[in-house]
């Protein structure tokens, strides 16, 4: 569910999509708590028009145009086909939501046509987001509002933690991507994305932090479980990308001290870990 040029159009449109619509079910069950809540700080009301920017397989757009009724409308935005092709077909009859293959960032957007500039981790992509932000503003009416959920540094989420500390003496850690790298962790400095979006021309930004469990895995019983959150790790994800071009001896490895990991956090059913992010909020005050 991301938004950009480049190497992640490339990689959504090849695994990373394919990989995505094969575990669409379980990896929009593990986001829902976080689009519900970035969905409850955008407000949306009967008859409100909303960009939901990343929309993937169209969950949240789905939840979106429930709340803006047949008076309203959702129109999805992603540069994945895959996901976008999934969308359409999961979407129910009548829904009034329309699903458009896109960057967000050049798309040819209707101007001051949307009261909602959404987006359930989407934004953190683009190559250069002060102007993705400025030309989807344009889309925005006066007045119009901005909410959306990204990710917090990557030492606070331990879906992510867990599984790269685990492989530590097994592959080399990698560089640090520059603090204006685009990626998933981009946006967690509250500093640069106030920057980004009063530069794009928003105003009242507002941070709030939310927190919640992300079940990874789940099973009969608690070793299925372990094997689904493995799974689930080395098939979406950093680390999934990190064992791209590996051997099979260090996949073996890697299986191995991973799932080490997760026992330790293993209930009897399930392997839930931390999830850590920012709803974010601001308004279009000054118009076009």
């Amino acid at each position: 569910m991301t938004e950009n040029s480049g190497f992640q159009k490339t990689d959504w449109n090849g695994d990373g999509g394919e990989h995505w619509v094969t575990n669409q079910t379980q990896l929009d069950a593990m986001m829902a708590v976080f689009g519900q809540a970035a969905i409850k700080a955008a407000a949306p009301a009967e008859g409100e028009k909303v960009l939901d920017v990343g929309c993937g397989a169209g969950t949240t757009s789905f939840d979106l145009a429930a709340r803006v009724g047949k008076g309203g409308h959702v129109l999805g935005v992603d540069i994945s086909k895959a996901l976008i092709d999934r969308a359409r077909a999961l979407a129910p009859k009548d829904i009034p939501a329309r699903f458009e293959l896109a960057d967000a960032s050049s798309f040819d957007l209707p101007q001051g046509a949307f009261d909602i500039l959404f987006s359930c981790f989407g934004v953190m992509f683009f190559d250069n987001p002060t102007a993705a932000f400025a030309h989807m503003r344009r889309g925005l009416k006066p007045g119009g509002r901005v909410a959306f959920v990204c990710w917090r540094a990557m030492a606070e989420n331990d879906w992510v933690r867990v599984p790269m500390t685990a492989i530590t003496d097994i592959l080399p850690a990698m560089a640090p991507p520059g603090p204006e790298t685009p990626g998933p962790f981009s946006f967690s400095d509250q500093g640069r994305v106030t920057c980004i979006l009063t530069g794009a021309g928003f105003t009242d930004v507002t941070f709030v932090p939310f927190d919640a469990s992300i079940i990874f895995g789940s099973g009969e019983t608690r070793d299925a479980a372990i094997d689904d959150a493995v799974k689930m790790t080395l098939t979406v994800g950093p680390l999934a990308r990190t064992l791209v071009d590996q051997p099979d001896n260090v996949r073996i490895r890697v299986w191995a001290a991973v799932r080490a990991a997760y026992v330790q956090r293993a209930s009897d059913r399930s392997v839930a870990l931390n999830g850590a992010t920012w709803i974010v909020t601001a308004r279009n005050e000054a118009g076009l």
